[in-house]
């Protein structure tokens, strides 16, 4: 913890973990140092706790034990632990999904309040393409009929998932024959703990399929049914300019931050802060205002429809509480460290859990629900604002100024962008002036310097005539770097920088938060289709610098398995089993026509991209 500059690439974040170090606060990195050197043998996916014969270990150097009790190997054990690692993935983001269904089912049965349909031509397209009649039918009806098509998406009803149409024919047939196409989301996440119990399904390469079966249940299911729910629910984005770092916290006014993933929370607690009566009691305490900001990708939502500006991303969670003036912390579910309660008895702040699923020692427990959202976010945000009298100016540091960021480029803005049409984009992609397009997607990890990966690796990109799409907290590091503003067209390419001048649009573009990764794939099958190929034949490529968490791994299955080259700046656990690391890094290619590779220098990274997209380019005639 001597040198702060190995930690962050950010200056005020340095600072605020040496003050951190100074007041004696415990932070993640702390935790890191003190777990290491971590376990040898789960590090290569070489453990396993499936049955209580164990827990077994496979000896890496050939020494010790070669089988487990049961007599699994080092690909089976390997092969469960991945597939595991993608079933608790793709059921994050599904249920994720499946919550936002039950919000729009029950705006259909008129049972709740706050919550209604912002985008009824949205609402009226996915209804028909799921095959609904909607002559004659008002919102609620529609919405209803809808909620109920989409549930059923999570059982096993029907041959494959609805979404699934939106993937160009000869893809559909690639998966058929592999017999991958999911079939329903909940079936495929069962399915997969099933064939791990002991004394399932034992061959690597089946167990493998599955995992491909179960991401593609989230990225053409779970996810992609949660962007389209919110985007009826609370709008679809448009691209809008707001703020992020730690400078748009104010110590003049009562800051509330939003955390986690589920709009259904940050929604009610941003009706909330704008109501007159609370910000007149912020006030009377001697405050200018009520001031709301983001956290990972919660804060995300809102950014990119309310242009309610971002605190910071994962590994900053902790350092938004050191600066002394956050008066509370809404979360509800993912990527939310229980240490944040801890870190928060330090200060004034009060921590509020919503959600009955994830609840945390420390923070008091709060229940949202759709028909008491609206009543529960009045009341934590009153709470919010007495405290701003219990505020500590010893404890207060405010290290940063805030950057400005433009977000918002959901599918539909793209095209409106373009003038309504992808002929455009297919134009500058044929002629050079975009070579290819990237998607730079996930968290931090404290293994890697925070957000040096995804900086670096869009840098590179972008002056390589790359357009970049990001999501999630790839959105805040990049736009922090001053790639997503249109006068981030100077870090450009001169192609690149010519069709951002014409457009008005940055080199990088803030497409959501981790689940609209589905804009990504929506776009991806769109240009596959105009173009009359496959999408493995396009010059596109994925990236998550920076990953950590289980949605991201069932995230680069589903990308790999729609035909697009992914690169991982973290090491999966899989080194423990050689068939494994050869069938990821080149057996795959003649199976899905992508691959995995792994580089943690996203300087490297991006060079094994550029290579990727110029080999596309020629493969099509575009050199």
């Amino acid at each position: 913890m001597k040198d702060h500059k190995k930690l962050t690439i950010w200056s005020e974040a340095q600072a605020l973990i040496k003050k951190a170090k100074e007041e004696g606060i415990e932070t993640l990195w702390d935790r890191k140092r003190a777990q290491e050197p971590h376990c040898g043998y789960c590090e290569l996916g070489l453990s396993c706790r499936n049955c209580a014969m164990g827990p077994c270990r496979i000896d890496p150097f050939g020494e010790g034990p070669q089988k487990g009790v049961c007599g699994a190997n080092a690909d089976i054990i390997v092969a469960r632990n991945l597939l595991r690692m993608i079933a608790a993935g793709a059921a994050s983001h599904s249920d994720h999904g499946r919550d936002l269904v039950e919000v729009l089912y029950k705006v259909g049965e008129g049972e709740v309040s706050g919550y209604k349909i912002s985008d009824f031509e949205k609402l009226k397209r996915i209804a028909q393409e799921f095959g609904l009649s909607i002559e004659g039918k008002n919102q609620q009806e529609i919405a209803k009929e809808l909620a109920l098509e989409l549930m059923e998406e999570y059982g096993t009803k029907k041959h494959r998932l609805t979404f699934i149409s939106r993937v160009p024919q000869v893809r559909i047939e690639l998966w058929e024959k592999l017999k991958v196409v999911p079939r329903g989301i909940d079936r495929e996440v069962t399915e997969a703990m099933h064939r791990t119990h002991m004394g399932v399904d034992n061959d690597y390469i089946s167990l493998l399929l599955h995992g491909v079966r179960t991401s593609l249940s989230d990225g053409y299911g779970g996810s992609m049914i949660a962007t389209e729910v919110s985007d009826i629910l609370f709008g679809t984005p448009e691209p809008r300019i707001s703020s992020l770092n730690f400078g748009v916290l104010k110590e003049d006014h009562v800051n509330i931050l939003i955390h986690g993933h589920n709009p259904v929370v940050s929604e009610m607690i941003y009706l909330a802060v704008t109501d007159s009566e609370l910000n007149e009691l912020a006030q009377s305490l001697e405050a200018k205002g009520i001031n709301l900001a983001g956290l990972c990708c919660t804060g995300n939502e809102l950014l990119m429809r309310k242009g309610i500006p971002m605190a910071g991303n994962h590994l900053l969670t902790e350092l938004v509480i050191v600066t002394g003036v956050v008066d509370a912390i809404v979360v509800d579910y993912q990527c939310v460290m229980p240490s944040l309660a801890e870190v928060a008895k330090c200060y004034h702040t009060l921590v509020f859990s919503t959600s009955e699923k994830a609840r945390f020692p420390g923070m008091e427990h709060v229940e949202f629900t759709p028909e008491n959202a609206k009543e529960k976010a009045y009341e934590l945000v009153r709470k919010a604002v007495k405290n701003f009298k219990n505020r500590i100016p010893s404890k207060i540091f405010l290290p940063s100024k805030e950057m400005k960021s433009m977000t918002g480029f959901s599918v539909e803005a793209i095209l409106r962008t373009l003038g309504g049409s992808l002929e455009p984009l297919i134009n500058a992609i044929k002629t050079g002036k975009i070579k290819g397009a990237v998607g730079i997607v996930g968290c931090n990890n404290p293994k890697i310097k925070q957000d040096y990966g995804h900086v670096e690796l869009a840098k590179k990109l972008i002056a390589n005539d790359i357009l970049v799409l990001t999501t999630g907290c790839a959105n805040v590091a990049i736009g922090k770097a001053g790639l997503q503003v249109p006068e981030g067209k100077e870090f450009a390419g001169p192609g690149l920088k010519e069709v951002c001048s014409a457009l008005g649009i940055p080199p990088s573009l803030h497409v959501g938060s981790c689940v609209d990764n589905s804009r990504i794939l929506v776009i991806a099958c769109a240009l596959a289709k105009a173009l009359g190929v496959d999408i493995k034949d396009l010059p596109l490529a994925g990236a998550a610098p920076e990953w950590y968490s289980e949605k991201a791994v069932a995230i680069a299955f589903y990308v790999m398995a729609s035909g697009i080259f992914t690169v991982l700046g973290v090491m999966p656990p899989v080194l423990g089993s050689k068939n494994i690391v050869e069938l990821a890094t080149s057996g795959l290619e003649n199976i899905f026509g992508a691959r995995f590779a792994v580089e943690p220098d996203p300087l490297k990274a991006a060079d094994l991209i550029i290579e990727h997209i110029n080999q596309k380019r020629k493969a099509l005639g575009l050199e």
